[in-house]
């Protein structure tokens, strides 16, 4: 081989290894290219999911709101500021569509705070935005979202802001928007229930709108209607806890809380207030000759006039059946009556189609005229309105003070009493602890009641083990109920609640293994049985001189309509109206607790018994009226 050749070899090896440089030296650039560019698209996606973290961080946050009993105004406060703070807009706000007499408008009922809507309210001056009564403009982007059901950008955000203030002058709107960050403003419609609420406005610092991010801010809004949803049905919720559902009234639980209230305002400012009571009258007749249908409108009729008559600050409430309650604070018993006597007018005046005119029998008490115990002032207005049945119904009559001893003394007198004296050997090694209990203040009079269920209680489950703790209480409130369809006086309403703690006391002095008996009884031992009301009534309290008048209902409150009772087969009206509604009471909560030899019935099934019974252990019109009291659960 030549020179020549040589050198043409050479050179076609330099040249490969040119080309081989050539090509791995742009593999590379490709290479670091591809890199830098995959280091760009991991940068951007890391980017996207912090703010997707953010995002659902702050969903997470306003769900958790969302399921707390958080208030809503509170969770519309959070979601803004979270909105603003922690997704980067530079102000956000949830705006409601109003209507009052005027008109449509526009009124805001959460914004974040930043130094946004702190210019704007330096520049408009007071009042500030959030307070104002903000224009509805047809027109306006607000007006576009609602009706496309959609959101929408603007960059016009003069237009905007000139919208919802058509008073401000263009400088004044010039003067908040100049050197602002703001580009756009973001407009998404509210729809809760289907209708229309409002708006989840921002004002972004961009002036596009990325599809993530509209997607975002359209999950954004579907949370906030979803909270705007809980609200309302918790109010809802709420209403009907404390409302009666045929009248829209309050409900005997709501007056309960309002009048203890009442009654710590009323001692704190030494003022007064009173409670008209009213009963309607002649709802029976009404039911029997129209029905009962009419029987609700005549009802109703009375809700309506109290709500018409009533100040803001009254508390008209439905108490149960045909009886209403009016507590009004502040009111002395000559402002009451004058209150009352135009509620008995209202209601004189009132025509019902069919039936025709109606009326009411009211009651009028005050706290410290009367007394200043409110459980006796509620009794007072009962007596008061039940005074005007009995004197020709269609009146109103004033509550005349108490001056004899509460029922609840004449009580925990006669539980010392018996427990200080141990009169019942089998509650000795309790007495200390009981006597305790019954030794509150003498002014906390709730406290004294409460001490007398729970000493009643305990003695109890001495002898019945199975025995459900709060059921004298509720035997004492049932039979305060009947007691008052029946128009019995309060002297005998008292005496009646002092016999319903006392009279299965005897049965503290019979054996234990007797009355936790699983089998039948023999007829020596329902003999025994048979014997307690006189044991408690001869042997336990015919000593104790204050309680001689309760003495008759424990002793007769196992004699039967039909004269097969015990223990001296008394009939018919012979026996106390008292002691037959301990017996009818008696019989209802033996029925529903468990014993020995039997499992608790439902309720349904125990008034069942009771009905098979009426016109032979219980006066037929006795029971009628307690299956009403415990179907309408107006106790």
């Amino acid at each position: 081989m030549g020179l020549f050749d040589k050198f043409k070899e050479l050179r076609k090896k330099v040249s490969e290894v040119e080309n081989n440089i050539y090509h791995e030296k742009r593999d590379y650039l490709e290479i670091y290219e591809r890199n830098l560019e995959l280091e760009r698209e991991i940068a951007e996606r890391t980017e996207e999911l912090n703010d997707a973290n953010k995002r659902m961080f702050t969903l997470q946050h306003i769900w958790d709101m969302m399921n707390s009993s958080t208030p809503l105004e509170n969770v519309l406060e959070a979601i803004v500021n979270s909105t603003q703070g922690e997704l980067g807009y530079m102000h956000c706000a949830i705006i409601r569509k109003c209507k009052d007499v005027d008109g449509d408008f526009l009124h805001i009922v959460a914004q974040s705070n930043d130094i946004l809507i702190e210019r704007l309210n330096n520049i408009i001056g007071a009042p500030g935005i959030q307070t104002r009564r903000l224009n509805y403009d047809l027109e306006s982007i607000y007006a576009d979202t609602l009706r496309q059901r959609t959101i929408l950008q603007s960059r016009a955000l003069h237009l905007s802001l000139k919208a919802i203030l058509p008073e401000l002058p263009n400088e004044k709107i010039d003067e908040i928007l100049t050197n602002q960050p703001v580009k756009s403003i973001i407009v998404v419609p509210l729809i809760a229930h289907n209708k229309e609420f409002g708006w989840f406005c921002v004002f972004s610092s961009r002036e596009e709108l990325a599809s993530a991010e509209m997607d975002f801010l359209a999950l954004f809004a579907k949370q906030i209607e979803m909270a705007i949803t809980i609200a309302d049905l918790f109010q809802a919720v709420k209403e009907q806890a404390v409302t009666d559902a045929l009248t829209g009234l309050y409900n005997r639980r709501y007056f309960e809380e309002a009048l203890e209230k009442e009654v710590q305002r009323a001692k704190r400012q030494k003022q007064p207030f009173s409670v008209i009571g009213i009963d309607l009258d002649f709802l029976k007749k009404i039911n029997d000759s129209y029905g009962h249908a009419y029987g609700d409108i005549a009802i109703k009729t009375v809700a309506d006039i109290l709500k018409t008559n009533a100040r803001s600050v009254d508390v008209p409430a439905r108490i149960g059946g045909e009886e209403f309650n009016v507590l009004l604070p502040g009111i002395n018993s000559e402002g009451a009556m004058i209150a009352a006597e135009r509620i008995r007018k209202t209601i004189e005046k009132a025509e019902i189609d069919t039936v025709g005119h109606i009326t009411g029998s009211l009651g009028v008490a005050t706290y410290f005229e009367h007394t200043d115990n409110v459980e006796e002032l509620l009794e007072l207005t009962d007596q008061a309105m039940y005074t005007s049945k009995r004197n020709g119904r269609n009146k109103v009559t004033l509550a005349q003070p108490i001056s004899e001893t509460s029922w609840q003394e004449i009580a925990v007198n006669t539980f010392l009493d018996i427990l200080s004296k141990n009169r019942i050997p089998k509650a000795k090694h309790l007495s200390k602890e009981l006597c305790t209990k019954l030794n509150a203040p003498a002014n906390k009079d709730e406290v004294t009641k409460e001490s007398l269920y729970a000493v009643a209680d305990m003695l109890t489950k001495l002898y019945n083990p199975m025995h459900t703790a709060g059921s004298i209480k509720n035997k004492v409130l049932m039979a305060i109920s009947l007691a008052k369809r029946f128009d019995i006086p309060k002297n005998e309403v008292d005496n009646l609640k002092i016999a319903i703690l006392l009279y299965d006391i005897g049965n503290l002095m019979l054996p234990d293994d007797l009355l936790q008996k699983a089998t039948p009884l023999t007829d020596e031992e329902r003999a025994q049985i048979k014997n307690h009301p006189l044991i408690a009534a001869q042997d336990i309290l015919k000593p104790i001189s204050y309680i001689q008048d309760v003495l008759p209902i424990i002793e007769k409150h196992h004699e039967n309509w039909d004269g097969s009772g015990y223990p001296h087969n008394l009939q018919k009206d012979d026996i106390p109206l008292t002691s037959q509604i301990i017996l009818i009471l008696d019989e209802y909560f033996a029925l529903i607790e468990p014993r020995p030899y039997r499992s608790k019935l439902s309720s349904q099934d125990a008034l069942e018994i009771i009905k098979a019974d009426a016109g032979k252990k219980w006066n037929e019109t006795l029971v009628k009226e307690f299956i009403s009291l415990i179907e309408h659960d107006i106790v």
